[in-house]
């Protein structure tokens, strides 16, 4: 009877663990992508000597391609000075910067894209327009920038649904022109059932098994201020599908 106990337990530890599908593999697929993880920086030194963390981004295509949101990059640079956005690579300390150049963008989704002359490991992206609400999804970034040096975190959850790009607002009165024309021809995007804090923003949204890229972290729902975004996470985050940016790479 004890053998059968333990063929038992066995068996429910081996269910347990492939329900869940990655919970062997993710540690391997959070250690190969990190390297391709990198934040993304503005560098402007008569303001500061270091640059300041923006946001995340993530290397695709030749190594020199690296995606983030637009809203990371949308500052207009003042040519009358240096200044340029940069891209960090690296941990801790240990961090080499890259000068980066915008090199596409849509604002409507959200999406930028950058050049370097650096070449960086580059993650590979789906090939699918939707994952399943329901799938299993990991996303590593830099949720509080680079206070204690450049650190990435991965956070795990679940698709939660493939929704409008409209967040619910409490009356019309908090409607603006750019969510009504939204509201009116809706693209879908991914509510995650995951926390994502500002910067995130631009974080790879990838299987936890394959490591395939499904989208892009482009905004978290906010119960008050931007600033409580950090003390009083909601836990609902969206990301823009992998199509959209597939989009963006072949325009012309």
């Amino acid at each position: 009877m004890k053998y059968g106990y333990r063929v038992i337990l066995l068996m429910l530890t081996w269910a347990v663990s492939t329900s869940f599908g990655y919970a062997s593999s993710l540690p391997d697929t959070v250690e190969r992508v990190t390297p391709s993880v990198v934040a993304i920086g503005l560098y402007s030194p008569l303001d500061s000597p270091a640059p300041n963390v923006l946001g995340t981004g993530f290397v695709i295509g030749d190594g020199r391609t690296v995606v983030t949101n637009y809203h990371v990059v949308e500052k207009v640079l003042d040519p009358t000075i240096v200044q340029y956005y940069t891209v960090l690579s690296g941990e801790g300390r240990q961090v080499m910067q890259y000068k980066a150049k915008v090199d596409k963008v849509d604002p409507k989704h959200d999406l930028a894209l950058l050049t370097i002359n650096e070449t960086l490991p580059a993650m590979t992206l789906a090939d699918k327009n939707y994952e399943r609400p329901g799938s299993a999804i990991a996303f590593t970034g830099f949720p509080i920038g680079a206070i204690n040096g450049l650190y990435h975190a991965t956070h795990t959850g679940v698709l939660a649904a493939v929704t409008p790009d409209a967040i619910p607002t409490r009356d019309s009165s908090q409607l603006s022109l750019k969510m009504l024309e939204r509201l009116e021809a809706p693209d879908l995007i991914y509510q995650l059932d995951a926390i994502a804090y500002p910067g995130n923003s631009g974080s790879p949204v990838y299987l936890p098994d394959t490591g395939e890229v499904i989208g892009v972290i482009s905004k978290v729902l906010v119960r008050d201020t931007k600033e409580s975004a950090l003390s009083s996470p909601t836990g609902i985050t969206y990301a823009v599908p992998v199509k959209e940016l597939l989009a963006l790479i072949n325009r012309k």
